[in-house]
């Protein structure tokens, strides 16, 4: 009997030395159903296969583009009707903040491995349901996107900016991300420019409905629904149709206070200025040529062609923490 599938990515970069070793632990496995794909866009047909199999738990191993696409098509292409399986996801990626967030760290073996074991009982206490971020950018006849964790303005330059000149230089990820760090803070500090630093900013205007509305250049830009959030730590639990949004002004002391205020646990609990913390239904975003990156997937914000964000029904995930 199928307890688990898992769905994994081989082209992901987790996964150019793991893939061996989970192959290894499969096989002769009657109990998991591993489906490999090449691409994102066999996501769908992949799930159409897995469906067949009717596994107790989805897990999904590859980068937060797989993660991305594969949650997008479990929901919009309803291959399990209204009994979706409970996603897991191995910490397998750049940043693994869904992983995270759903107590998957350390070794992604180890983290199947628990997967397989929590298939075999009552998995009840374990299942927690997260809404997720659908986001559409005005394309017309495309269907919207999903995902968890979504940045923008200054966070998503310098994550563009890490991606395209830091990871190239082969370091590990925790050093290419202190590098980064200090390119933001060293150009925000001297205001020095170059095509070897991150890029400035443009300016932003952020419609937050039935709430407020705020415009200006920020350093940080965050909508999430999963309850660890970037700077804030864990938020309260989830609240149905209210997304969790965080932004901070770019200037020196609105950084420093989200910094300090992080390490005190004080953000999203204390008014700070320059600091914007917010819950709501529906996130509008609107820019002349601004990146959002959602789960590594990257769009742009256009004055004229928004992009705005939704929460969706809950859908059922896998804490593997106690």
């Amino acid at each position: 009997m199928t307890c688990v599938a898992l769905l994994s990515n081989p082209r992901s970069t987790g996964n150019r030395s793991l893939l061996p070793r989970v192959r290894s632990f499969c096989a002769g496995r009657p109990d998991i159903f591993h489906y490999e794909v090449e691409e994102v866009s066999q996501i769908g047909e992949a799930l159409r296969t897995i469906a067949r199999v009717k596994p107790k738990v989805l897990v999904i191993n590859g980068g937060d583009g797989t993660v991305q696409a594969t949650l997008t098509e479990l929901y919009h292409g309803g291959h399990f009707g209204d009994n979706p399986p409970p996603v897991a996801v191995l910490p397998n990626g750049k940043t693994n903040m869904i992983a995270l967030d759903l107590g998957s760290v350390g070794d992604p073996l180890a983290a199947l491995e628990r997967v397989v074991e929590l298939s075999k009982s009552d998995m009840s206490q374990h299942i927690v349901s997260r809404e997720l971020i659908s986001l559409s950018d005005g394309t017309v006849g495309s269907r919207p996107t999903l995902g968890m964790f979504l940045g923008g303005a200054g966070l998503a330059d310098s994550m563009l900016y890490c991606r395209t000149k830091i990871y190239p230089l082969g370091l590990p990820n925790g050093l290419s991300h202190v590098l980064t760090a200090f390119a933001v803070l060293f150009t925000m500090l001297f205001g020095v420019h170059s095509k070897f630093l991150p890029q400035r900013s443009n300016p932003v205007r952020i419609s937050l409905v039935r709430d407020n509305q705020l415009q200006g250049i920020f350093s940080i830009l965050i909508v999430t629904t999963l309850e660890k959030m970037l700077l804030a730590g864990r938020t309260e639990g989830g609240v149905p149709g209210r997304m969790k949004f965080m932004a901070v002004e770019q200037s020196v002391p609105s950084l420093l206070r989200a910094i300090v205020g992080a390490i005190r646990g004080k953000i999203g609990r204390e008014a700070m200025t320059g600091i914007h913390f917010e819950r709501g239904d529906m996130v509008r975003i609107e820019s002349n040529g601004s990146s959002v990156i959602l789960d590594g997937e990257t769009f742009r914000a256009e004055t004229n062609r928004p992009i705005v964000l939704t929460s969706t029904a809950p859908v059922p995930f896998l804490r593997l923490a106690a």
